[in-house]
């Protein structure tokens, strides 16, 4: 790795626009920096998510990066969310220009 790249883990959710506000609030309480969300369209286990009414069916994409034991904390609490809404989550290491 080159010295002037920063190591951080890459956290991506997936999951019903719904909850926006809340991860917002979740990812802000574990003390990440920064956060990015598009909305997203698809379909899946839980059916088709196409967006065709702004906040119904619809889902959002979620990027922040953590550290990984950061992103440890934030998988723990995202499974209380999986027993009533749609959503994923999946962590990759990554290396770049950030703090």
């Amino acid at each position: 790795m080159s010295s002037s790249l920063s190591q951080g883990t890459l956290v991506t959710i997936i999951c019903e626009a719904v909850l926006q506000d809340r991860l917002v609030h979740l990812l802000k309480t574990l003390g990440s920096s920064g956060y990015t969300i598009v909305q997203a369209r698809g379909a899946g286990s839980h059916g088709r998510r196409m967006g065709d009414i702004a906040g119904y069916n619809t889902n959002i994409e979620v990027k922040t990066i953590v550290a990984a034991e950061t992103s440890d904390k934030l998988f723990d609490e995202l499974k209380s969310f999986q027993d009533t809404y749609a959503l994923i989550a999946y962590r990759q290491t990554v290396d770049g220009l950030f703090d």
